[in-house]
Formats: structure tokens, C-alpha cells, sequence
């Protein structure tokens, strides 16, 4: 079997693809890419035991239809390397040793029987519909950073698609803190949902970032595959219900707090400095227009304090939060201003962009920590 491709794209997409395959695979073909040939096109394929991701390679040309596992790692390293150019790839049918001719030298693989490598799950009678990939990307990027280490509640360690002929609902949380990213877009008629877990959601997040075009998403009670023009991937679902976010969402914080997103941002990173390291709690006094910082950690007699305008409608109040959890929500919100809705100091405090962005209603929300004074 020969093949000819060009060494930027081949290598791009290996790259892509190469973030699902596991350092520590207790199956050794996984430690490879499956190159396939079919009617001309090349699709390669990497997977770990739960997910599944190929791309399509278009070739200059190649003499017949055939599959060959070759190893990742060695095959990514030797690319790396090269400029671009053609590379001619020559597979021995019988003992799979693969020879990579460039344009000063070549490589000389030992690939192994595509045979053995696995085959993507197979979904049963799927829910199937499409959102526009920068939905899908702002979905998920608003959410992955909220979601859960937990063993003991793995349905925490996704992202939560619940999806109507409303739109779609992108929802992460991991007791502490949860996003609720909802986008009017959808073409469901009945309401539908899923928990995609973290890697993959990740693996879809990274590929995203390039596409322009629709994703086609089509689940089932086990797998979902999301297909774009050059990327597929398939993977496993988690298994199990999903609490009812609505329920904690407070519905009634009327003291309102408007300010200066990077404004915040910056003085809460040089005031959580001096935080306590068990903790990471930092004060926040709020009175008319104006916020104070706090932050004192007693072990070290080292403390810190900055004070800013705002707007403010409601009642003096002083509030504790993890400073580095904070930091996440106001560093995943898309606006210049927000909006901190409080309602006392033991209840959550709800973070919204002070404007929403078109087609989109973002909310966050995150519990306080005790004060002690």
C-alpha cells in the first residue's frame, strides 16, 4: 500500500487527534494511529477505552484501499520535524513495516495488524440534531472549568446538555460552583439530555476552536458522536441522573453589585496573595459605590486590602469567597461589566454579564465562605 499526503496537513491532524490517546493504555495497540484508506481517502483514528477521535486526510495519491496501526508518539516526534512537503508513505502488506520517504531521507516504521486495533461503540436508535460550532465551543468553554473530581458522584465530572426546542443548556458544577450557559439555538422538538464527561469535552473544546461549520450531534442512552467536516468523535457517556440545577439557582438576590470585570479581576490576584493557603479566602465589604478587598492570613501576620468605585443597589453587607474560585468565574464571563446579585452572606451569590450576549443567557453562581468576624 502507498500513499502520498502533504506533511503540514498530516501532521496537524495528527496532532488534533493525538490528545485522546492515554499514557497509561493497559491496551498496547492504543499507543498508535489506525491509517485507513478507503476509496482514496485516509482516515486516521486515535482512541482511548472510552473515546474515539478521527480525522479525514485528503491525498495527493495512493495505489489501493488498506489499513496499517503505526505508532503515535515516534510517528508525531519524526513529522515535527519535517517542512513542508510530500511524503510518500510505502506499507509491506505482509509484516506492516512502513517506510516515510521526504525529500532528503526517509523513516522506517514497525507498524502492527490494523485488525486488532478497536472499533468505535455503535449508538442505538440516536437523538440526532446540529448547533452551530461556536455555540457549541462557547458552551463549553463556559462550563469545563466549573465541573467535578468526584468518584463518589460521577455524574459531577461532565458537562450537563439538556436540550429543548427552547434551546440549548450547558451546565457544569461541583458543589461549590455552577455555570448555566443557555443558548437559544436548537432543533429539537422534544427535550433531550446527556452528560458529556471532562475529556472528551475538552478533546471537542480544542478542535472547536478551528471549525466554522455545524456539528451534527447524535446520542444515545450510552454514546454520543459529534461530527464536523474533518473530525469525528465518538465516546462514552456518563451514566446516571443529573440534580435539578433550576432548584439551586437563587431566584431572589436583590442586592445588586455593577463593576469593571478586569478591574476586579486584578485586585482580587494581588489581595488573595496574602490569603490563607488552607482556605484562599478573601472579604468582600460592600457599601454605597464603593467594594473593599480583604485578605489576612493570621499564621503569617501578613494581610492586604484594596478599595474600588461600583455600583451598588442594597444594604451593607460583607461576604467571604475562595478567592481562586472567583477568579474563575469573573476570568469565564465575556463582558467588560458584571453583575454580582446577592442576597445575604450565607447564600449564593449570582454572577450574570451586566449585558448578555446575543442568543445567550450566562449566569454563575457560587457559594460564600464563613466569616468569622
Amino acid at each position: 500500500m502507498n500513499f502520498t499526503v502533504s506533511s503540514s496537513v498530516i501532521y496537524n491532524r495528527l496532532q488534533a487527534i493525538s490528545r485522546v490517546i492515554s499514557s497509561k493504555s493497559i491496551y498496547p495497540i492504543l499507543d498508535n494511529f489506525l491509517f485507513c484508506i478507503e476509496n482514496g481517502k485516509l482516515t486516521v483514528t486515535a482512541a482511548d477505552s472510552d473515546t474515539t477521535l478521527e480525522t479525514v486526510v485528503e491525498l495527493t495519491e495512493c495505489d489501493k484501499d488498506g489499513q496499517v496501526a503505526l505508532p503515535a508518539k515516534t510517528l508525531l516526534d519524526a513529522l515535527k520535524e519535517i517542512p513542508e512537503q510530500p511524503l510518500v508513505f510505502t506499507i509491506n502488506d505482509d509484516n506492516f513495516e512502513t517506510l516515510v520517504k521526504y525529500q532528503n531521507g526517509e523513516y522506517n516504521l514497525i507498524g502492527l495488524n490494523a485488525d486488532e486495533y478497536p472499533t468505535s461503540a455503535v449508538l442505538q436508535e440516536p437523538v440526532s440534531f446540529e448547533l452551530p460550532s461556536q455555540v457549541l465551543l462557547e458552551g463549553l468553554t463556559r462550563t469545563i472549568f466549573a465541573t467535578a473530581d468526584d468518584e463518589l458522584r460521577p455524574v459531577m465530572n461532565g458537562i450537563y446538555f439538556d436540550i429543548n426546542s427552547e434551546g440549548a443548556t450547558f451546565v457544569a458544577s461541583d458543589g461549590h460552583k455552577l455555570v448555566c450557559s443557555r443558548n437559544s439555538i436548537s432543533q429539537l422538538s422534544d427535550r433531550s439530555s446527556f452528560i458529556l464527561p471532562k475529556k472528551p469535552a475538552s478533546l471537542l473544546k480544542a478542535i472547536l476552536a478551528k471549525e466554522s461549520d455545524n456539528v451534527s450531534i447524535e446520542f444515545d442512552s450510552r454514546v454520543a458522536r459529534f461530527s464536523l467536516p474533518e473530525f469525528r468523535m465518538v465516546c462514552r457517556l456518563i451514566d446516571g441522573r443529573y440534580p435539578n440545577y433550576n432548584s439551586v439557582i437563587p431566584q431572589n438576590n436583590p442586592h445588586l453589585l455593577t463593576i469593571d470585570r478586569i478591574t476586579l479581576v486584578n485586585a482580587l490576584r494581588r489581595v488573595a496573595i496574602f490569603s490563607p493557603a488552607s482556605s484562599g479566602l478573601v472579604k468582600l465589604r460592600i457599601q454605597q459605590n464603593q467594594l473593599s478587598i480583604f485578605s489576612q492570613d493570621k499564621d503569617f501576620s501578613v494581610s492586604a486590602k484594596e478599595s474600588m468605585t461600583c455600583q451598588y443597589e442594597g444594604v451593607p453587607m460583607s461576604v467571604g469567597f475562595k478567592s481562586s474560585f472567583l477568579i474563575d468565574i469573573l476570568n469565564s464571563i465575556p463582558s467588560q461589566e458584571i453583575t454580582i446579585k446577592l442576597a445575604d452572606p450565607a447564600r449564593a451569590g449570582v454572577f450574570v454579564p451586566t449585558v448578555q450576549e446575543e442568543n445567550e443567557n450566562l449566569l454563575m453562581l457560587l457559594m460564600p465562605m464563613v466569616l468569622n468576624d
